[in-house]
């Protein structure tokens, strides 16, 4: 195994972490927006909608990622392994990512085919750009702390991402489509396509990948599985990406069902109203005059503005106190504040807000920790074998990522179909309205709590981050 010098010029941390805020601009909208796009601006029922995130996702998480990660660590070229792959797919993401939100003319049938295609290949080109995204984070570095201190410049990054999409983007759409969704969300799409393949292709220019397996090294794909199979932290961590996912997914695309029918409309323009008008005369008002929008947006831009503070706390926590001892205090804390929606009448405004800030917070500070943690596990896979597989590890946890989001965002359009929502409706039953508050609250509350009780078994804790970093730096000199 060979390598150069392990710390990193600002310029590079910055380059790397414009990638993720690239990434993010597609995925935070997958999040936040791709149910609410196929039941209210698509027409598709939430049946339909569901059936094809949860299939279609799935098949994209077990199949398309696995696959990419056998073949990156394959990947020879005078790049590296995992830079090619940022810069060749970074077109066709932009591409696709335009065509997965746009509203063709067709019958209902070719509605459902037509979303059915688009959205498999988003998650393919998605994983062909984000994974090897990922795993350039084990080999761009070998050093702990670096490697905590770029997790923190891209999760940075990605919450720049979260925040224009999430506070931003629904009153922009609806701007930009002069009240047509439709029209709205693809001008919006366009517009980040463009910007998100200029940030990759300043990823690719501005990175360099360090740490190289020796030719002695190459092992088979059997090989690589058999070590996976071995690998109780890689076990672990796949099932806790999993749950993570789930969550985001499920409470994220379900916030703006929870504003749009259950958030008390007048109360909420009483409380934003002295905030818009402070934002107004400093000339940032950029919501609209819809109230769901500046309060959907000013919501989660409270929580936005608080997990990156949480952020910059964290690569100080683990290096002092361990990655899994922190990663799994302040999720549990975050959850709590999860389940207090559930509690919360409809005219509760502020202490909405309250429990979104300090949900945003406490989650914020494991925000970064999750990854680092899965290069981690790609540092135990090589220390206990004597050789690395990077991307297989990554790849791994893409599969997490991408069943995570599957489950959760088909769980969401599910239970709203369980729950009799109706799309566009003037008003909901008290059954679709008990639904939305269940899909902020508890539903997704039970995957964070799970994923709390899995990190007991995690093995990989401070006392052994030291001592596996101290002996790949022996081994690799």
């Amino acid at each position: 195994m060979t390598q150069t010098s392990q710390k990193l010029s600002i310029k590079e941390k910055i380059g790397y972490s414009l990638g993720d805020l690239a990434a993010n601009l597609v995925f935070q909208t997958l999040i936040t927006y791709l149910a609410y796009f196929y039941t209210d601006i698509y027409g598709l029922s939430p049946t339909d909608s569901s059936i094809i995130m949860l299939v279609v996702g799935l098949i994209a998480a077990f199949v398309f990622n696995p696959i990419i990660g056998v073949l990156a660590d394959r990947t020879i070229s005078k790049w590296g392994k995992f830079r090619p792959w940022i810069l060749f797919t970074a077109i066709p993401l932009g591409i696709i990512a335009i065509l997965a939100f746009s509203t063709p003319n067709f019958s209902y049938q070719g509605k459902v085919i037509y979303a059915v295609v688009t959205y498999m290949f988003l998650l393919l080109l998605y994983a062909g750009n984000n994974l090897p995204y990922s795993a350039l984070s084990g080999v761009i570095t070998g050093d702990m702390s670096e490697r905590n201190s770029i997790s923190s410049y891209r999760f940075v990054a990605v919450m720049f991402a979260q925040f224009f999409v999430q506070v931003f983007m629904l009153g922009i759409i609806k701007s930009a489509g002069n009240g047509d969704k439709a029209v709205g969300i693809e001008k919006v799409m366009t517009a980040l396509a463009i910007i998100g393949t200029i940030m990759l292709l300043i990823t690719f220019l501005t990175t360099k990948e360090r740490i190289i397996p020796k030719p002695e090294q190459k092992s088979s794909v059997k090989e690589d599985l058999v070590d996976l199979m071995k690998n109780k932290p890689w076990l672990i961590m796949l099932s806790l990406t999993t749950l993570v996912f789930v969550t985001l997914a499920m409470k994220g695309g379900a916030y703006v069902y929870y504003f749009e029918n259950y958030v008390d409309k007048q109360q909420l323009t009483a409380f934003i109203q002295p905030i818009l008008d402070s934002l107004t005369q400093i000339g940032l008002n950029h919501f609209g005059n819809d109230p769901v929008s500046a309060g959907f947006g000013l919501f989660n831009a409270g929580g936005i503005i608080f997990m990156i503070v949480g952020i910059t706390l964290s690569k100080g926590l683990a290096n002092k106190y361990g990655k899994r001892n922190i990663f799994g205090i302040f999720l549990f804390i975050s959850t709590l504040f999860i389940l207090g929606f559930y509690f919360l009448p409809p005219t509760s405004i502020s202490l909405i807000f309250l429990s979104q800030i300090l949900h945003g917070f406490f989650y914020g500070i494991t925000i970064p920790i999750l990854w680092a943690m899965i290069a981690d596990v790609a540092d135990y896979s090589e220390w206990l074998n004597n050789r690395r597989a990077t991307a297989i590890i990554f790849s791994a946890m893409m599969v997490g990522l991408k069943a995570g989001l599957s489950i959760g965002g088909g769980l969401t359009t599910l239970f709203l179909g369980y729950f009799h929502y109706v799309a566009n409706a003037a008003s909901q039953t008290e059954t679709a309205i008990t639904g939305i508050k269940l899909l902020v609250s508890v539903f997704p509350a039970i995957p964070f709590l799970t994923g709390c009780f899995l990190l007991f078994f995690y093995k990989i804790n401070k006392e052994m981050e030291v001592k596996i970093e101290k002996e790949l730096k022996e081994r690799r000199s």
